[in-house]
């Protein structure tokens, strides 16, 4: 896991709602808002922050979340999509990176690209 990646986003409360949501399943919760239109989502201690940025700008980041199971992954990617995310990658091994990488991408609503990986072997 990353210790912190911070995203800019166009709408606070539209991503503070995606974000808890579709991070829900994977064990990570909002944690602290220590200011105004700044949230801090992790397990033990704050690991992704959003912040209102000033103006729109495209998404372009990728962040990617290492989970422990193939079922979290699954999990992460229905609750995403029923939060309002975009598909970009639907759960499944990709070989191209090792042969137990299992994984799901969506986009969110300001078209950064989030991952759910497991890299443990199931049978």
């Amino acid at each position: 896991m990353f210790d912190h990646v911070g995203l800019g986003v166009s709408d606070y409360e539209l991503s503070k709602k995606f974000y808890k949501a579709a991070l829900a399943p994977l064990g990570v919760a909002l944690l602290m808002e220590p200011a105004e239109h700044l949230a801090g989502f992790g397990k033990d201690g704050p690991s992704l922050w959003i912040g209102q940025r000033p103006r729109a700008v495209p998404g372009g980041l990728h962040i990617a979340f290492t989970v422990e199971d193939r079922a979290a992954v699954d999990a992460f990617h229905a609750a995403a999509l029923a939060a309002g995310g975009v598909d970009n990658g639907a759960p499944g091994v990709r070989e191209i990176y090792h042969p137990h990488y299992y994984a799901a991408y969506i986009l969110d609503p300001d078209g950064n690209n989030v991952e759910a990986v497991c890299h443990r072997e199931t049978h």
